[in-house]
């Protein structure tokens, strides 16, 4: 069976994109799996810096194919303890994504919704092409949602709007996206490819040390007690002060220059 996600690596940028084409990238079981395989091999991998995730064809990924046959989904019907052992395994992948230690981008090309649109809300940064439409759609279908997009929205725009999106599902355009912040930038017609070249490539020219320690300190910062919070940050801070990063960038500060970053 042909691979459902592809990865493609240019120097420190890794770009993975959803290959379930004629299911409009739908989330598939072997999709998931796919997926957390990729993500494994680049979390591990100390060149990557940015990861790109978008879907192939006019789609993004519109969620759960619920029309799919039973063996390609996670909630199949045949039991209870079934479906549940399924979709904590597919909730693993997207908690893989999201603490992933490097910043990722999701490159929004078109129908995000459901299941896909919380893989789009794990990645740090959201863009999204002019034409691309989002819809968190599981009321619609007489479902509570899975794969955390709850609790991101909830921490991305705050409970209020979370409740709206959630209760009040419907389709929203790329440019309600972003006026909610739920994007950062919407691209111009067929600016999508460019736009996410520029964004993946200032996060690819930081320091990576400190772009890693800074995406633990954000991750921490949602779920650790203020002064543990404090400990942590001002370990990774004084590490990073003491890099070879870090002098670099006061060197090329004080000499007028881009500064070159090594990673060490």
């Amino acid at each position: 069976m042909p691979a459902q996600v592809a990865c493609s690596i240019e120097g420190p940028l890794a770009t993975i994109t959803l290959r379930n084409t004629e299911r409009r990238n739908a989330v598939s079981v072997r999709l998931l799996h796919d997926l957390s395989e990729v993500l494994g091999d680049l979390e591990a991998s100390p060149e990557v810096r940015v990861v790109v995730l978008t879907g192939s064809g006019s789609a993004f990924s519109v969620g759960a194919d619920l029309a799919a046959p039973p063996e390609a989904r996670s909630l199949r019907g045949d039991s209870v303890e079934g479906d549940t052992a399924r979709l904590r395994r597919a909730a693993r992948v997207v908690e893989q994504l999201h603490r992933m230690p490097q910043a990722t981008v999701a490159a929004v090309n078109g129908a995000c919704a459901g299941a896909g649109l919380s893989l789009a809300l794990a990645a740090d940064l959201r863009l999204a092409a002019e034409d691309a439409v989002f819809n968190t759609a599981f009321l619609s279908a007489g479902l509570s949602g899975d794969l955390g997009g709850i609790w991101f929205l909830t921490r991305l725009l705050g409970a209020a709007r979370a409740r709206e999106l959630f209760l009040l599902p419907g389709r929203f355009d790329a440019r309600h996206a972003a006026g909610i912040g739920l994007v950062t930038e919407v691209a111009p017609a067929g600016g999508l490819e460019k736009l996410t070249a520029t964004v993946a490539g200032r996060l690819a020219a930081a320091a990576p040390l400190a772009v890693r320690a800074m995406k633990q300190n954000l991750l921490d910062a949602a779920a650790v007690p203020f002064a543990d919070y404090l400990a942590s940050e001002t370990d990774r801070m004084v590490r990073s002060f003491h890099s070879e990063d870090a002098r670099e960038a006061a060197a090329a500060f004080l000499e007028r220059r881009s500064p070159v970053f090594v990673g060490r």
